[in-house]
């Protein structure tokens, strides 16, 4: 090993400028054995760099090469894999794990011993090893072969020093001196021995001559000492009285800090006072107020204010601990307590007190329509009731609630400070205010309503044909009895303008559009008013009983500084989750004849005059839709997103009861049919849903309800077209499909496109079939003849040679022609366009359309007998009796002559 670790020297490292340490001989584990070395090596140059190489016998096995070479500095543990047995394997841990084997236990545990030196001296961050022996890390293996490896290099490493200039000069010079240094090693080292024995004898020569000299040394070091003890003796008397004086400024010291604990426990105990004397004392002022204080007058209620939050302060106050104790404190906390009490019981009679004024003043002199049309009928013998009538019921208006919510609003501080001492109360308070708020807005909102249904029904014709005009007696029933008269108002219209069957027959008078347009802006005016009243009663309630926050924990908030048995009495709290439901809750409270009233409301639009849904889908869901932009979850919202449901749902029926009526059309067999009713119907329907909904939030239901009055318009005209007796099928088809046509390509409705195409393509397909089978065969005779020639030619007879044949020679030809004069031809037509005039109906204008058509299909006819002429009967001048120009003033003369 010793001549292989000289060799890698010599070959490998010395021309690299590095050191070798320590070499192991190892092999990949678990491979096939294949021998390479691991060399520690440092170099000569510094700084100093340490590495671990990897060197390999060359394939020819005459040097060696080196493969791979790893910094020490990457080196982060070595594993021996076992401490206390023998093991020649070993890990390395680099950027991966080398897994070695080697050739012995002893020059694994060598190399170990090197890299671990090498660490701790050129290395900042220390290597791990793992299960290597600790006396292994101390010191070098003495071992055999390994010592006689490493050990010298090891002992080399601790004991090597680098030569300065000086040394490097004196052993040049002395090597200079003798010539055979080089030459002869030995010699030159006796001489050198030689010369170091010399020198120590002079060294020992001169010490000896130096005795005198260490003599004196020596007794000026005695003196020295004495000289020492002697100060060290003043040194203690002095250490004596600065040990006095310590325990004297000790004993100062410890006076200074018992005066200045007094000091600070004093100080504590007048800030203490001072904290409870500022924080729980309440002035004579706010005692007064919240005793006596005036909750009428503003001033009154501005120092009943800040008397109840001056106290709620006091109340809060977190005490520190032991505050409790004192007899002060619990004495002005029993002060608080009756003074909160007797100022809450005060503050909620004064309120009730004020909402029950305030109910009375708003109620007084309030009464019913049918109240006010008796009082009217009453007082003024012989006026007209209508008139009287009329006039009221031109105010469509709700009473304003604000001069009642600002005179409240003055007391909402003091509804906070309510609800945060006296839940109880507070919660009364709310009861007392729903309560006498419900039955007031009731008895508003009914006669408002019936004012709403008497500008609908008995401001119109019909309603004075029932008996509006009548005695008061027919005012003064119920509701119901109100929508009683509104069926029997509306069965009269319905037979006339609700069903689309009818509407076919109807002029635009008979539609009364200026009563729907009257019941639109009627059903928007009672909307208009109920949309600010609700939202602005809302706002009161939360403003007023301070529900803006979402409560914490079980009831509604509580200040995070209230005293535990504050808390403890205010856990008696409603079900409600939030402050939000509580608004709803009492919202749904006070409005509840809202929902009912609209409902009934809507029922009577129906029975009026069931297009009326259009208006009432339209208006509604835009103040749905206005509603939920404000607030979705708001009272207003959810009531009006109930009602749109009723809407709708009257809607789809309206649209279901047309379909109906299309379906159970009858169509007289002793007339044509023209036009059908539900056609025409169906057209103003699209025309009246097209205004209504030119700008609509719901489009989508008036285009799902157009495909379902669609489809059912076809599948009708269908239906009819193959009952029809008096007129051919093709033209129920042709006219009916024409007009939808005409009607979808005029109102551009986009969802039915897909329809107006396919009414073009049906309009278009009757029409040439109603021309083909009306038209014929009008030169029947000649038809059959060249049927004949067609048919030989069809055979295999040549074109040219069918005048040959018996049946078809240019005699039979000419004596079939000599059958149809142009007089003749002109007769036939006329008969045949008066034939096509008692078909068609006059309000479509398809006759001529019609006749220009036939026009087409004769002359296209005559063209292909001229043709069969041409070509079977060549140069024999045989000619039809009549010209294509012939034909064009026959059917000319004959539409101008009808």
């Amino acid at each position: 090993m010793t001549a292989i670790k000289h060799a890698l020297q010599r070959d490998i490292f010395t021309p690299n400028d590095e050191r070798l340490l320590g070499i192991v001989n190892v092999c990949k584990a678990g491979k096939k054995k294949k021998n390479c070395f691991l060399c520690a090596t440092v170099t000569t140059e510094r700084p100093v760099q340490v590495k671990v190489v990897k060197v390999k016998k060359s394939d020819k096995g005459d040097f060696y090469k080196r493969q791979v070479a790893w910094e020490l500095r990457d080196l982060t543990m070595v594993d021996a894999k076992d401490a206390n047995k023998e093991n020649p394997e070993f890990d390395l841990h680099f950027e991966k794990v080398y897994k070695w084997v080697a050739s012995s236990t002893a020059e694994k545990n060598s190399f170990i011993s090197c890299i671990w030196k090498l660490n701790q001296r050129y290395l900042r961050k220390k290597v791990e090893f793992v299960n290597v022996s600790s006396q292994l890390l101390e010191e070098s293996v003495p071992s055999g072969e390994s010592q006689s490896v490493t050990g010298g290099d090891e002992d080399s490493l601790d004991d090597y020093q680098e030569l300065n200039a000086r040394e490097e000069q004196d052993i040049e010079s002395m090597m200079e001196v003798c010539e055979y240094a080089i030459s002869n090693a030995e010699a030159f080292a006796e001489k050198l021995a030689s010369e170091l024995q010399v020198l120590d004898g002079a060294n020992i020569h001169s010490i000896m001559a130096s005795e005198k000299q260490v003599n004196i040394l020596m007794q000026l070091l005695d003196e020295a000492l004495a000289e020492v003890d002697t100060i060290e003796g003043k040194l203690s008397s002095y250490e004596e009285m600065l040990q006095s004086v310590k325990d004297q400024m000790d004993q100062i010291s410890q006076s200074n800090r018992l005066i200045q604990l007094s000091n600070t426990n004093n100080m504590r105990l007048l800030e203490e006072i001072d904290f409870l004397v500022n924080y729980m004392d309440l002035s004579k002022g706010h005692i007064r107020a919240l005793q006596d204080g005036d909750l009428s007058s503003p001033k009154g209620i501005e120092a009943c204010i800040n008397a109840s939050e001056a106290l709620l302060q006091c109340m809060n106050v977190a005490l520190r601990p032991g505050h409790d104790r004192l007899m002060a404190v619990k004495q002005q906390h029993q002060l608080f307590a009756e003074l909160r009490d007797h100022f809450a019981r005060r503050l909620t009679n004064h309120l009730n007190n004020v909402f029950v004024h305030q109910f009375n003043h708003f109620s007084h002199f309030r009464m019913t329509i049918p109240q006010f049309y008796r009082a009217s009928y009453l007082s003024l013998p012989g006026h007209d009731q209508t008139s009287s009538l009329t006039q009221h019921a031109a105010e469509l208006t709700l009473p304003k609630h604000n001069p009642l919510h600002r005179d409240l609003l003055r007391y909402a501080k003091l509804m906070e400070w309510l609800k945060v001492t006296q839940w109880e109360k507070y919660e009364g308070l709310m009861a007392t205010y729903v309560e006498y708020m419900a039955r007031l807005y009731e008895r508003e909102i009914k006669d408002f309503f019936e004012v709403a249904k008497l500008k609908m029904v008995g401001t119109s014709k019909e309603g004075k044909k029932f008996g509006l005009h009548g005695s008061s007696g027919k005012l003064t029933g119920s509701t119901s009895s109100l929508n009683k008269l509104a069926v029997q108002t509306s069965n009269s219209r319905r037979s006339q303008s609700s069903s689309l069957l009818d509407m076919g027959n109807m002029s635009a008078s008979d539609l009364d559009v200026a009563d729907r347009t009257k019941f639109d802006k009627i059903f928007e005016q009672v909307l208009s008013e109920l949309e600010p009243l609700c939202l602005a009663e809302q706002d009161f309630i939360s403003k007023f009983f301070k529900l803006q926050h979402v409560p914490t924990g079980e009831g509604h908030e509580v200040d995070g500084n209230l005293p535990s048995r504050q808390v403890a009495a205010g856990e008696h709290r409603h079900s409600m989750s939030s402050d939000k439901e509580v608004v709803r809750h009492m919202m749904n409270k006070i409005f509840q004849s809202i929902e009912i009233e609209l409902n009934n409301l809507i029922a009577l639009g129906d029975k009026m005059d069931s297009f009326h849904s259009l208006y009432m889908l339209v208006k509604m869901s835009h103040h749905v839709w206005t509603a939920e932009n404000v607030d979705p979850a708001s009272y207003l919202s959810t009531t009006l997103g109930n009602v749109l449901v009723t809407v709708k749902r009257n809607f789809d029926k309206c649209i279901s009861t047309q379909i109906k009526q299309m379906e159970e059309v009858k169509i007289s067999k002793k007339t044509k049919v023209g036009i059908l009713p539900f056609v025409t119907g169906f057209e103003e329907f699209a025309e009246l849903a097209e205004t209504i909904f030119r700008s609509a939030e719901r489009r989508g239901d008036l285009d799902k309800a157009y495909v379902k009055l669609i489809k059912a318009v076809y599948f009708n005209v269908e239906k009819v077209a193959n009952e029809s007796q008096k007129t051919p099928r093709d033209v129920v088809m042709m006219e009916n499909f024409h007009h939808i046509f005409s009607t979808l390509s005029r109102l551009k409705i986009s969802c039915l496109e897909a329809e107006r195409r396919e009414a073009k393509q049906k309009y278009t397909e009757h029409l040439q079939a109603y021309v083909i089978n009306s038209l014929g065969q009008p030169l029947e005779k000649l038809n059959h003849f060249f049927e004949g020639v067609e048919a030989r030619v069809a055979q295999g007879v040549r074109e040219e040679e069918v005048g040959y044949q018996l049946a078809f020679n240019k005699q039979e030809l000419r004596k079939v022609i000599k059958e149809y004069p142009g007089k003749e031809v002109k007769k036939g037509l006329d008969n045949l366009y008066k034939k096509v005039d008692k078909h068609l109906c006059e309000d479509e204008n398809l006759l001529q359309v019609v006749w220009h058509s036939m026009q087409d299909e004769f002359i296209c006819q005559y063209k292909h007998f001229q043709g069969l002429i041409d070509r079977c009967y060549p140069g024999s001048g045989i000619t039809m009796d009549f010209t294509i120009q012939d034909i064009l003033e026959y059917f000319s003369s004959i539409a101008q002559s009808h």
